[in-house]
């Protein structure tokens, strides 16, 4: 059987990340694709109770470190109850965040130390790594006035402009580094606009 697509949704608060991926999801179903729809932290039921602990709380409640070892936590028990077996039996999985949000925020965004999050990527994900990343760019200013008019994850919401400001040029550096496995998203033009261009890079680059 023909292994699946593994596509990640990345950006900062307010990116519109969560409309875009279920505009895609539809997409492709109605084509006749299955899709597994999920996210990070979470995903699967263990995960989805360390994301209770990260996104909760004072925004100081971990540390960048202590973060980082509880999100690769989650993320494990992810790929090996949900993102594997689906992409094993050729699905195509479409997640909300992914190994490049550790990277930004808790790399770039927290200082955790750059050599601790690739070891955790190399030992955790092995060969894991999505077929294409999606990243939405968006000024951080107007992306947290999107997501303080929402609701949500109040945790990383809270922790100030200059912190975003550094988690968008970690997703920045990210795009720049990969270019085969990243794509840059304008994030700030309308949804329809930005579904167009989601949908442009998807189809040129995948074989869907």
């Amino acid at each position: 059987m023909t292994r699946g697509s593994f596509i990640s949704f990345e950006g900062g608060e307010g990116a519109g990340k969560s409309t875009q991926i279920r505009r895609l999801a539809d997409r492709l179903q109605s084509a006749g694709h299955d899709i597994v729809l999920t996210r990070e932290p979470g995903g699967s039921p263990g995960a989805e109770t360390i994301r209770d602990l990260l996104v909760n709380g004072e925004a100081d409640r971990w540390s960048p470190v202590t973060e980082t070892l509880l999100m690769y936590a989650a993320r494990r028990d992810h790929l090996e109850r949900v993102i594997r077996p689906a992409l094993d039996r050729g699905a195509v999985v479409l997640c909300d965040r992914f190994s490049d949000s550790t990277r930004a925020y808790q790399g770039a965004g927290g200082d955790a130390p750059a050599a601790l999050i690739a070891a955790l990527e190399d030992h955790v994900l092995g060969d894991s790594i999505p077929d294409l990343t999606l990243i939405f760019d968006l000024p951080p200013a107007v992306g947290l006035a999107r997501a303080a008019a929402r609701g949500g994850a109040a945790r990383f919401e809270s922790k100030g402009l200059e912190f975003h400001e550094r988690l968008r040029a970690g997703f920045m550096a990210i795009a720049q580094g990969e270019p085969k496995r990243c794509a840059l998203i304008d994030a700030n033009a309308t949804p329809d606009q930005v579904s167009e261009a989601v949908w442009t890079v998807v189809s040129t680059r995948l074989a869907l």
